[in-house]
């Protein structure tokens, strides 16, 4: 466990498509970041720009969820 994250890594068991627990948190994560063009491709020198960049984005996420949530 490092910074109180944990990872999980889940071994395929049999062939085929099969749905894999927790697994579609992350994929619906990058698919809400390719979303904003500037991520859907690499065009940062340094990785502290890229991450900051993710970190704005999912702040405008998270935004935008508190105004649907206020509006309803």
């Amino acid at each position: 466990m490092v910074c109180g994250w944990k990872l999980l890594i889940v071994k395929r068991t049999t062939s085929g498509f099969q749905v894999l627990p927790r697994g579609w948190v992350m994929e619906r994560s990058f698919a809400w970041m390719g979303r904003n063009h500037r991520l859907s491709k690499d065009y940062e020198k340094l990785p502290e720009v890229g991450e900051a960049f993710i970190y704005i984005s999912m702040i405008r996420l998270m935004l935008q969820g508190l105004t649907k949530a206020k509006n309803t």
